[in-house]
């Protein structure tokens, strides 16, 4: 299986960055996963801002240059890791912008007659790891599910992913936030992972 894992938190003593390293190792010492790639959108310097106009426009996303070389990660994988904190309910907007870019018409998905498109991702799948300053169940109760929607049926369904797995990590800012026991379920999950 081959595994990139795509990590986004601009700083690299963060708590993300601990499961980053988790994440790592598990997957270093798990005999399933042959090969590793790890994408620090911060690091690259990515540019998540979208431009449109007369020489670059939204129907030829697809095949632009400038993003070449990540369109052949996320074809190249077998399983797509994103690691993220929480912000304002959503994920942050670099990421965010990774998603307008990368998953785009005639890479991720092709249009068809009827209501839904053809996915393009289909057989790959997806771990979510994220961490929040407030409780889990905040997302849950008070906004209504927004974020596992958002990135399961708005984002990887529509592109043809229907394996999709979530790790929500609540008061992550709180010494009773249980980091240490966290850090180690993702270790574990990564070391044993399949598929």
């Amino acid at each position: 299986m081959k595994t990139l894992v795509i990590y986004t938190h601009p700083n690299h003593k963060s708590l993300c960055y601990a499961f980053l390293q988790k994440v790592i190792k598990g997957s270093n010492e798990n005999p399933n996963i042959k090969e590793l790639q790890v994408l620090d959108l911060y690091e690259e310097r990515f540019d998540p801002l979208l431009v449109f106009n007369e020489h670059k426009r939204r129907r030829d996303m697809h095949s632009d240059p400038h993003i070449e070389k990540y369109r052949k990660q996320i074809t190249w994988a077998d399983k797509i890791v994103f690691i993220y904190p929480i912000w304002w309910g959503r994920p942050p907007a670099m990421l965010l912008g990774y998603i307008d870019q990368l998953f785009a018409a005639n890479f991720a998905y092709r249009d068809k007659k009827g209501i839904l498109p053809e996915g393009l991702l289909k057989g790959k799948s997806v771990v979510c790891i994220s961490t929040m300053k407030g409780p889990t169940i905040y997302p849950l109760y008070w906004l209504n599910n927004a974020h596992k929607i958002l990135m399961r049926k708005a984002l990887f369904n529509f592109v043809g992913i229907k394996k999709v797995k979530f790790f929500e990590f609540g008061n992550m800012e709180s010494p009773k936030g249980k980091q240490t026991i966290k850090l180690e379920k993702i270790y574990r999950y990564f070391k044993k992972v399949e598929r």
